[in-house]
């Protein structure tokens, strides 16, 4: 454990903010030849792959290497990139988010291959890129390029050491509306494209509202807009807007595109999915298209079951309570291929992206035994 902890201090040091995760991943690769991986390699796309055993039933533990970006280091009450320990907590960026489970699932599925868990299992832990803009794209390129599809895959995702049975969809729309540009002295020749976005916005901030309205619901919010004018004296001939909403389960896609729909109905304006376009620290592309349903595994899966056990070896003490995120993960790749996904990771997961943000050292140390105990059990 001793190991363990100093490990994560490391991984906190290495800032790998997304695309520029080269450092992180050479020190995974280094470390899982350390504790005699039986392969650990940087696939092309800048994922770290580490195997033990090779068995017939395939085991996938998952957690991406990059973090977002600070922005605010001098208001921390401790450096972002200290690793420090301060009464029982790794604190800086990616302590949370989710460096800290990324090496206790590295430990563990050591620790369960040196305790004989591993008859006839095959377990691959992999650091992943660029999570935080393109979730899921760098699985489905490493499923890919392995020819691999896992028979169960745990997202480490931090959840406070709660078992999390699945996660919000979501949608990522782009709506444009058109007008006329005109000399900003005779606005009357022209159509402001702002003006026609105007009212938009409003039905957005209405639609928010309204999916309120239920118990359990999904969200939307405008997180950008932009316009394109010929100059500071022009008439906007272009305004866009960009639009992230969180699908509650029970909600769909094909729900999302009648919304959309309504939110331009009878206006000059056009919508599309919002495709992020990213480059990989080695150089691949990473094309995002942000629609994904919302997923649940269910209480009585057998993956599920594995984990409660697990995790009542190992806390001494019954399951009292599960999670489900708000946020996506790169989930959604496994769950599309249909390979049984579960979430399970420490850190409150409220403490991402934060300021101060910093992980309990004993939900890493437990987490890293319950993922060593879920090898034994699947």
């Amino acid at each position: 454990m001793e190991d363990l902890i100093a490990f994560a201090i490391k991984a906190v040091q290495t800032r790998s903010y997304s695309d520029e995760e080269e450092n992180m991943a050479y020190l995974l690769v280094n470390e899982m030849n350390k504790l005699r991986y039986d392969e650990a390699y940087i696939d092309s796309t800048g994922n770290v792959v580490g195997r033990i055993g090779n068995g017939k039933t395939i085991i996938h533990f998952d957690g991406h290497m990059d973090t977002v970006e600070v922005n605010d280091g001098d208001l921390w009450d401790y450096p972002p990139f200290s690793g420090q320990i301060v009464d029982g907590y790794l604190w800086g960026r990616g302590s949370v988010d989710m460096k800290s489970a990324l090496c206790a699932a590295i430990y563990g599925a050591a620790k369960a291959r040196d305790l004989g868990y591993l008859n006839d299992k095959t377990v691959y832990v992999t650091g992943t890129v660029c999570e935080e803009y393109c979730d899921g794209v760098n699985l489905k390129l490493l499923y890919e390029e392995l020819g691999v599809k896992p028979d169960y895959c745990i997202i480490c995702e931090p959840s406070g050491n709660v078992i999390t049975l699945g996660h919000k969809g979501k949608a990522q729309i782009r709506i444009t509306t058109h007008g006329i540009s005109a000399h900003g002295s005779a606005p009357e020749k022209g159509k402001n494209a702002v003006y026609e976005m105007a009212e938009i916005i409003q039905r957005v901030e209405k639609l928010n509202q309204t999916l309120y309205e239920d118990g359990s619901h999904g969200t939307i919010v405008l997180s950008d807009i932009s316009c394109i004018s010929a100059s500071l004296n022009a008439v906007p001939s272009s305004c866009s807007i960009y639009l992230d909403r969180r699908l509650a389960m029970g909600e769909t896609l094909h729900q999302v595109e009648n919304e959309m729909n309504e939110l331009i109905k009878e206006k000059d304006a056009s919508w599309e999915v919002g495709v992020l376009i990213h480059q990989s620290w080695k150089g691949k592309e990473l094309y995002y298209e942000p629609m994904h349903d919302p997923w649940m595994i269910e209480k009585d899966h057998p993956l599920t079951q594995a984990l409660i056990r697990s995790y009542e070896t190992v806390y001494a003490s019954p399951v009292d309570q599960f999670d489900f995120w708000d946020f996506g993960t790169n989930a959604i790749t496994p769950v599309s291929l249909g390979v049984p996904t579960i979430g399970f990771g420490p850190g409150e997961y409220k403490l991402a992206h934060m300021l101060n943000e910093h992980c309990s050292i004993d939900q890493i140390m437990k987490a890293s035994d319950i993922y060593c105990q879920l090898i034994k059990e699947i």
